[in-house]
Order: C-alpha cells, then sequence, then structure tokens
C-alpha cells in the first residue's frame, strides 16, 4: 500500500468537504475559536490541543498543519514577537489555509503566521522548491535523475525549509500516525533537529493499547483514517526517549477510546518532552531534592533521585528540575556561595552537604533560565 497516496487522496477530499470520521470531540478555548473563519473550524482534523502549550514569543511549528486552525490559535497566544510556522505535504489544504491569510493578519494586527509545503518527516527540503524545478529541468534519464539528487542534497544542506534550532516549540494535531512506520525515526529526528535548544513539543495523536496487525496496515481507509497507522502506547513514548529527548511526558491521556477497531483501543493521548540545552555540565553547588511519592526516581540521563534527600547536580540539571515537566516533583537549591565552575561527573546518587546551600534560596516549581543537560552529558 502506498501510505503516502491514500493520505493525500484522503486529506484533499478533506480540504473540500468536511469529513465527520477524521474528527475526535476537543474541546478548544472558544475565545480563540471565534477569531477563525468558519470553513476552518469545519475542515480541519484533529484528536487534541497542542495549542495549550504554546507561550507569548515562542517561534511555533504546526506539523500537518491542515486547514490552519492550530496555527492560527497560537498565532494569538505568541503575540507580537512570536511567530507560527505550518507545514503541511497537501496542496488542497495548505490553500485553504492560505486563503485566509489576508483576513486574519488583518483580525491579528500582524503578519505573523505563513504555511510551507513538505514532508514532515523532512523538513529540510522544500516541496514547492522541488516542483519548480521539476517544471524547470524534467527528468527525462539518469543523467537528469543524478543531477536532481544532487541540487536536492544540496537544497536540504543550504536551503532547509525549516533551519536548525530555529524553533521554540513544535505541536501537532493527530499527524504522526499518517507518517510511514518506516520514516518515523527520521521524523522525530527532524523535529530534534529544528528545535532550539531547551525547545519543547506537545504531540497529540491517536495511540493503540496493542500493535495493529498487518492486515489492519494494509487498508487505506483505516490508514488515512488514523487507525492503521496508530502508534503503540510505549512505542509513542520510546521514539521520543531515542530521539534524545528529555522529559516525555504522557501529559493527556483519553479514558474513552475514541474508537474500538479488532478489539484495538484507540484513544487520543498528548506527550511533552524537552531538548536539552547542550551546555557543558559544570559543578558550582546546586543540589535538588526529589519531593516524592515514590521512594526514588531515575532521569533519562541516569541521575538517582531519593526521596527528600539532597542530591548534587550541576547548573544546567539544576535548572532543568525547576521547569516544565519536572517543577512540580522537585525542590531546587542554589549554592549559598557559588563556587568556581568545574567539569564534574560524580556518580548517581552523590547527595549534596546541607553545609554547601545552608542559607541559600530554595524554589519550588519553574527556575527562571535556560534547560539544561543534553543527551550523553555528564552531571
Amino acid at each position: 500500500m502506498d501510505v503516502h497516496a491514500a493520505v493525500m487522496e484522503r486529506y484533499s477530499a478533506g480540504a473540500r468537504e468536511r469529513q465527520s470520521s477524521l474528527c475526535c470531540p476537543v474541546n478548544y478555548d472558544p475565545a480563540l475559536l471565534a477569531a477563525l473563519p468558519q470553513e476552518i473550524l469545519d475542515k480541519d482534523y484533529g484528536c487534541g490541543d497542542p495549542s495549550r502549550y504554546v507561550r507569548a514569543g515562542d517561534r511555533v511549528l504546526d506539523l500537518g498543519s491542515g486547514a490552519g486552525k492550530i496555527c492560527y490559535i497560537a498565532a494569538q497566544l505568541v503575540g507580537e514577537a512570536g511567530r507560527v510556522i505550518g507545514v503541511d505535504m497537501n496542496p488542497q489544504m495548505l490553500a485553504l489555509a492560505r486563503k485566509y491569510l489576508p483576513e486574519m493578519t488583518a483580525r491579528l494586527g500582524g503578519d505573523r503566521v505563513e504555511f510551507r509545503r513538505a514532508r514532515i518527516e523532512d523538513l529540510a527540503l522544500d516541496l514547492d522548491a522541488l516542483d519548480a524545478r521539476l517544471a524547470q529541468a524534467p527528468v527525462t534519464d539518469a543523467a537528469g535523475l543524478a543531477a536532481l539528487e544532487t541540487w536536492i542534497a544540496a537544497q536540504r544542506c543550504s536551503h532547509p525549509l525549516v533551519a536548525d534550532g530555529s524553533i521554540d516549540l513544535v505541536v501537532s494535531n493527530c499527524v504522526l500516525n499518517l507518517v510511514a512506520h518506516d520514516a518515523r525515526r527520521r521524523l522525530v529526528a527532524e523535529i530534534y533537529r529544528v528545535l532550539a535548544p531547551g525547545g519543547r513539543v506537545a504531540i497529540a495523536d491517536i495511540v493503540a493499547d496493542e500493535p495493529v496487525p498487518e492486515h489492519l496496515k494494509a487498508d487505506p481507509g483505516l490508514w488515512s483514517g488514523c487507525i492503521s497507522g496508530a502508534f503503540v502506547e510505549d512505542e509513542f513514548v520510546r521514539v521520543f526517549e531515542q530521539a534524545g529527548f528529555l522529559g516525555v511526558t504522557i501529559d493527556q491521556w483519553s479514558p474513552e477510546p475514541w474508537q474500538v477497531v479488532d478489539g484495538i483501543e484507540l484513544r487520543s493521548v498528548t506527550l511533552t518532552a524537552v531538548k536539552g540545552s547542550g551546555e557543558a555540565c559544570l559543578d558550582y553547588g546546586h543540589a535538588a531534592i526529589y519531593r516524592g511519592p515514590f521512594r526514588s526516581v531515575t532521569d533519562d540521563e541516569g541521575h538517582v533521585f531519593a526521596r527528600g534527600e539532597r542530591m548534587a547536580v550541576c547548573a544546567r540539571t539544576y535548572r532543568l528540575l525547576g521547569a516544565e515537566p519536572y517543577g512540580a516533583h522537585f525542590i531546587t537549591v542554589a549554592p549559598a556561595v557559588p563556587g568556581e565552575p568545574r567539569p564534574w561527573c560524580a556518580p548517581a546518587g552523590t547527595r549534596r552537604p546541607a553545609a554547601a546551600t545552608k542559607g541559600a534560596p530554595h524554589s519550588f516549581g519553574r527556575v527562571d533560565g535556560p534547560a539544561c543537560c543534553g543527551p550523553g552529558d555528564c552531571c
């Protein structure tokens, strides 16, 4: 089965006429929806609301932006200092989203939304530019194919559609499950690439409670209907872990399945995660206290935090644990007198003497500053 063709056909139809079978019930902020044209509301399909994770000033990338609903909601939240980019591979959906750009620009009081064409597993290649190249130099033989492949490689390297480290928040609403299984690691790697250090993801998608059998995967209607391509629960989390994301969290979980097919429960799930800052791991004397309720926890980098004990951390882990999603679970403690920074690779579970932080401020929840500790770093 050609997954790409099945998805293109289904969502091209969805751009022409509303496809009610593609919709999950979702409660959006009515005040944000009020600014959107009715056609966008009618022809946008999703299973969650990743826009709730948008912050003022964010540079937001919406994968599989469709008719543009999440983009236009996010544009209201990022404010004048923010920017929103929608990426979709479907020309009909992009035409619908772009149709209302002048109207939405006027309502927003500024030009802060744009829509680009690409496959979401290849955010470096501009498909509009590729079409223009093919129109100018059609491929008719092996030499032409080689020239095209050279051009594509140069485009990805020198003129990526979405640049490395240019995005603060990647969102997606029921789209990752439409990507073929063999392209999903590349998809998540692309999300990681375009995020700035400390960047976040908020992905709403349909997740299955057990693997989807091959005979269902071979059904184009079930695949394009967000069923056959559903991630299995543990796979959804694991693919982000393996890409190097930190703090991977199942933040929203629908208690009732959206559909049950051959006994498989399919439900809406929203996953969040953070990209590490990539800063050097330096010890100034910071500490973190895990509040519970578990006896101890181990983070994505192997740090062990015993409940109620003052554990030694580097400065960037201190900042990371003070921010979402960790902040509600930790008390972060600055050094009373910061020491000279030094590279430090202490064994997991190293305690910080109380004397090092006595009289210093204790923080509950978010600590201002960039997130910290990138994958593979030693803290």
